[in-house]
């Protein structure tokens, strides 16, 4: 695949290079970019230097670029912006990848507005259940969905500034784009993916789940994916939208419990139903997104 196909090239600067930042790095540098990054991490840094970055994204390097890409913890995307506000200048657009964008959102566009410079709330919908520059890789937001959460301006500033951004993220291949408000971004953030990483998490933590070698397939192998984490990254995400995901979770506590409930009593006929309501919301959301697909 040729990442940099129908793409201009340019500078992108990228703080963070675990999993998201570094396959940023990876896709930018194939496409021709020139890549500049900055990470608390030594050792990762060292990495993403020996092929992929070309230099620190510092004060002096930072108003030389088109985009920069926030791809470190939520807190640190605000505080690194906070700290290097003044150096960014009319040139750069600067998005965050943050899996939360309420409280990521609030402060980095009061920042933005305060400085003068070009801020978009970004999400991308990739990623795998591994961490860190070594798994990074160029392809990861090839065909994708992409988030965007851009400020509320008005119609026409709103819609050049979404312009720059999708022309600045051509390199990455995303395959689509929708927008969001940072509220309805994280309502839906809480249920398809932070409830999903909850719920496998806690899925292994059963004493049976100690002898599944030679019990267990693709139903196993499914549910237990996203349980292996970063605690710490999650704990902060989920954290700051704790809220949306605590309703979440009370939905799926009563839902278990109707199902327990009917175990309990030997009542076939209301499991029967549960299990069939199920299946039939399943097919239901299956066919929507076919219907999507078709229509695209």
């Amino acid at each position: 695949m040729d990442m940099g196909a129908n793409t201009r090239t340019g500078t992108v600067g990228i703080l963070g290079l675990g999993l998201i930042g570094g396959s940023f790095a990876r896709a930018y540098r194939a496409a021709g970019w020139r890549v500049l990054g900055a990470d608390t991490d030594a050792d990762a840094l060292a990495a993403a230097r020996v092929d992929t970055v070309t230099g620190p994204l510092d004060d002096a390097a930072i108003p030389t670029c088109d985009l920069i890409v926030l791809a470190a913890y939520p807190a640190a995307c605000v505080a690194w912006l906070r700290e290097h506000a003044d150096a960014i200048g009319p040139r750069p657009v600067v998005i965050d990848t943050a899996g939360v964008k309420g409280a990521v959102c609030r402060e980095a566009e009061a920042i933005a507005c305060e400085h003068a410079f070009a801020f978009c709330g970004a999400h991308p919908m990739a990623g795998t259940e591994h961490s860190g520059f070594a798994w990074a890789r160029a392809d990861l937001f090839s065909g994708a969905p992409m988030v965007l959460v851009p400020p509320a301006l008005a119609d026409g500033p709103r819609l050049e500034l979404l312009d720059r951004v999708h022309t600045l993220l051509a390199p990455a291949g995303f395959g689509s784009f929708s927008v969001a408000t940072p509220e309805e971004h994280d309502r839906r953030i809480a249920f398809t993916s932070q409830l999903a990483h909850v719920v496998s998490n806690a899925y292994v933590k059963s004493p049976t789940a100690q002898g599944h070698h030679g019990f267990s397939a693709g139903s196993y192998r499914d549910l237990t994916r996203v349980a292996h984490l970063n605690p710490r990254m999650w704990t902060e995400l989920m954290l700051a939208n704790r809220g949306n995901l605590a309703g979440e979770l009370d939905t799926i506590i009563a839902s278990l419990a109707a199902y327990r409930d009917a175990l309990v009593n030997d009542d076939a006929a209301a499991l029967e139903s549960l299990l069939a309501e199920g299946d039939r919301i399943k097919r239901t959301l299956d066919g929507d997104r076919a219907g999507r697909q078709a229509s695209e």
